[in-house]
C-alpha cells in the first residue's frame, strides 16, 4: 500500500491480491472482535469491581484473545476463497490502495450475488454481533458511572474506559461508512480516506491513546516537550 501512494499506482499478482485481501479481512475482522474483548473488560471492571480479578484471569484473557484470532482468520476465508472463483476478464484495474473487497468485486465478469451474500452473512457474527455487545457494554457502563455520587470517582470510572471508546468510534464509524452503508454515488477519493482512517490512522493512533494513561510515558513526553522547548529558546 505504501509502494502504492508513493508511486501512485503499482502491480500486485492475482495471488498475491487474493493474499493481500485475506489477510487485511481477518485482520479487521480479529479487530473486530478483539475490541469486543476489550469492551467486555471494561464492562467487568465498571460494572463488577470487586469480582474484576477472578473473572478477567491471564487464562481467561488469553483463551479470548486466541478465539478472536481463530475467528478473525477463519470467518473470511470462505469470502476469500469464492472471490478468487470469480472470473476477471476485462481491466484489472482496482482504484483503491490495496486489494479491497468492495473494489475487487466490481472489475468481475462473473456474477458476484453470491459473494455478497456470504459477506452479509459473515458480517453478522464479525460486525453486528460485535456491535450490539460494545453498545450494551457501553449502556451499562454509563448507567453505573451515573450511579456513582462523587465527582472524582465519575472520573476514575470514566478514564478506565476512554481510551478504548475513542478508539472503538473512530474503527467502527469509518468501518460502517465504508461497507456497511455506502452512499450511492461516493467519490472514490472519500472512500480511499475513510479507508486510509481505519487501515493505517487507528492502528498508529492505538500506541498514543492506550500508552498517554501511563504517567511515566505521560511524564516522559512532558520532559522531551520542556527539552525541546528549552533548545529552541536558547
Amino acid at each position: 500500500m505504501l509502494h502504492i501512494l508513493l508511486h501512485n499506482g503499482g502491480t500486485i499478482t492475482f495471488a498475491g491480491c487474493i493474499t493481500q485481501l485475506y489477510f487485511f479481512c481477518a485482520s479487521e475482522t480479529f479487530e473486530c472482535l478483539l475490541l469486543t474483548v476489550m469492551s467486555y473488560d471494561r464492562y467487568v471492571a465498571i460494572c463488577n469491581p470487586l469480582r474484576y480479578t477472578s473473572i478477567m484471569t491471564s487464562e481467561y484473557s488469553v483463551k479470548l484473545s486466541v478465539i478472536s484470532w481463530l475467528l478473525g482468520f477463519s470467518l473470511i476465508l470462505l469470502d476469500t476463497i469464492s472471490t478468487s472463483m470469480l472470473t476477471f476478464c476485462g481491466p484489472n484495474i482496482i482504484d483503491h490502495f490495496f486489494c479491497d473487497l468492495l473494489p475487487l468485486l466490481e472489475i468481475p465478469c462473473s456474477d458476484t450475488f453470491i459473494i455478497q451474500f456470504e459477506v452479509f452473512l459473515q458480517s453478522m457474527p464479525s460486525v453486528f454481533i460485535p456491535t450490539i455487545i460494545i453498545i450494551y457494554s457501553y449502556v451499562n457502563i454509563v448507567l453505573n458511572i451515573l450511579k456513582i455520587q462523587n465527582y472524582t470517582g465519575r472520573q476514575k470510572a470514566f478514564s478506565t474506559c476512554s481510551s478504548h471508546l475513542t478508539v472503538v468510534s473512530i474503527f467502527y464509524w469509518t468501518l460502517f461508512s465504508v461497507y456497511v452503508i455506502p452512499r450511492r454515488g461516493q467519490a472514490s477519493t472519500m472512500s480511499k480516506v475513510l479507508s486510509l482512517l481505519y487501515t493505517v490512522f487507528t492502528p498508529m493512533i492505538n500506541p498514543i491513546i492506550y500508552s498517554l494513561r501511563n504517567k511515566e510515558i505521560t511524564k516522559a513526553v512532558y520532559g522531551l516537550i520542556q527539552k525541546y522547548i528549552t533548545q529552541v529558546c536558547d
